[in-house]
């Protein structure tokens, strides 16, 4: 079986901690252990905890706290994994069939779409627009489905460009879904981490046939915890658990206890209103800076999560205007190309604001660069 690389996770992997400036990354600016524990003060002791295998789909006080966010499920409903990653592997693995393509919302975290490559199945694109906002063509979407897509990928709020579907999308989606007999994987790691005011509402209990994943990295601004969940039926769940066995048996005892204190009714709003808060303060910072480009950047402001995708009005390629950045200007960001996308690039806009600033400057210094091809075309 020939074997495709994660295109942007090899990326980021090699190079994020061996830049000045990081904008690669997708979420806020990560908590401290210390931090944390301040939100949930002198009760919190991780002193106790014992060092061997955890319940190995999460512990019961764990999941019931998972399955209090999405009504109606149980603690049955819920298995515990290691970050999103592991998550979105096992609803993959349970939801493929051979012989039977995958309707994939292009752009995406490109994850899933590289194990259905992997494993030597179908995917069968529907494509957000650009031109209309990032909008999903559905007609393209019922396509894939009329060509037998067996489940559908969703990533929402999308990752790469932070814009989230709206209630009357989500709803004709789970129309045609409901049509064709299909499955929903949605991937809903950005949830919480909302521009606005009101969240962005999830495909749990929209339909019968939906998995939903989630991690503590993003929202929550815990990525180094790495811990993850998938809510779906109960039955399935099960099954998931199963998959699990296969991958990575347990999640860790200690990040089992983090994550309790994290999703604790009393932590959980003050770690919420924390991203929340740098979102909307950075992204008014990024938001300045390319009203102030002269035109050489565009973009749609996402409407949740640290990141946007950004189009740049130059005639470099995406790959070569990265790894030009990286090694002159010491400046790390994800190429457009890594979605499919040339001519653009996905901002990570959560760091501290001075790091943030700083690494916009550097971006603008390597546009104004001259001589040479990252100048702003005529």
């Amino acid at each position: 079986m020939e074997f495709t690389p994660f295109q942007m996770e090899r990326w980021q992997s090699t190079y994020e901690h061996r830049v000045d400036y990081n904008l690669s990354e997708s979420g806020v600016h990560p908590l401290t252990v210390g931090e944390l524990l301040a939100f949930a003060g002198p009760s919190a002791d991780l002193s106790r905890v014992l060092l061997g295998y955890s319940q190995s789909n999460g512990t019961d006080e764990l999941r019931a706290l998972i399955a209090s966010l999405h009504p109606g499920a149980t603690e049955r409903s819920v298995v515990v994994t290691i970050g999103g990653a592991e998550a979105n592997f096992v609803g993959f693995w349970e939801l493929s069939r051979p012989g039977k393509p995958v309707a994939v919302m292009l752009p995406n975290y490109m994850q899933v779409p590289g194990l259905i490559r992997n494993f030597q199945g179908g995917a069968q694109p529907f494509h957000l627009r650009e031109e209309t906002g990032w909008r999903p063509d559905l007609d393209q979407l019922e396509s894939a489905l009329a060509a037998g897509a067996g489940f559908i990928l969703v990533t929402n709020p999308n990752n790469p460009t932070g814009v989230a579907l709206t209630p009357a999308e989500m709803d004709e989606i789970v129309t045609l879904a409901d049509r064709y007999g299909a499955w929903i994987l949605s991937d809903e790691v950005y949830r919480g981490a909302e521009v606005g005011p009101d969240p962005v509402p999830s495909f749990w209990g929209r339909y019968d046939k939906v998995l939903v994943t989630n991690s503590l990295s993003k929202a929550y601004g815990l990525p180094g915890v790495r811990l993850g969940w998938v809510v779906g039926p109960d039955e399935v769940v099960e099954r998931l658990w199963a998959r699990t066995d296969y991958t990575t048996i347990a999640p860790p005892s200690v990040s089992d206890a983090l994550a309790r204190i994290a999703l604790s009714p009393g932590v959980r709003p003050r770690i919420l209103e924390r991203t929340q808060a740098i979102i909307r303060r950075n992204l008014a910072l990024l938001t300045s800076w390319i009203d102030a480009s002269g035109g050489l950047f565009t973009f749609t402001p996402p409407d949740a999560g640290a990141i946007s995708m950004i189009r740049y009005h130059s005639d470099l390629g995406s790959l070569e205007l990265a790894e030009r950045l990286r090694v002159e200007q010491s400046l790390l960001i994800v190429p457009g190309a890594h979605f499919g996308i040339d001519s653009t690039m996905r901002l990570g806009f959560g760091p501290p604001p001075e790091e943030l600033l700083a690494g916009l400057e550097r971006l603008r210094a390597g546009f104004a660069r001259e001589p040479g091809p990252l100048r702003a075309m005529a």
